[in-house]
């Protein structure tokens, strides 16, 4: 079993800044799917995406959460450790 995540206490309640990605939306651009920062709310486009606006948010930021924001994906990922984090796999077991 994986050790935590120690980035999981950067993890904040958010507010979405967007209903889309942000920098997309400012440039005109469309995007495949979104991200959610854990830390401030910002909203960007995903790696699959030609803009890649949530990994530079990250790079910009070093905001370490993001989560899929997406109907129907519920994961996160923490950029610094380069793992799905917070939905059991990083977890200590019940016991």
């Amino acid at each position: 079993m994986a050790d935590p995540c120690p980035h999981l206490n950067q993890i904040r309640d958010v507010t979405p800044g967007t209903d889309g990605c942000e920098e997309c939306l400012a440039s005109g651009d469309d995007w495949v799917a979104l991200r959610l920062c854990l830390t401030c709310g910002h909203v960007g486009c995903c790696d699959s995406s030609k803009n890649h606006h949530a990994t530079r948010h990250f790079q910009a930021t070093g905001h370490p959460v993001m989560q899929a924001w997406e109907p129907g994906q519920d994961w996160r990922w923490c950029y610094v450790d380069q793992r799905m984090v917070g939905t059991g796999e990083d977890q200590p077991a019940a016991g």
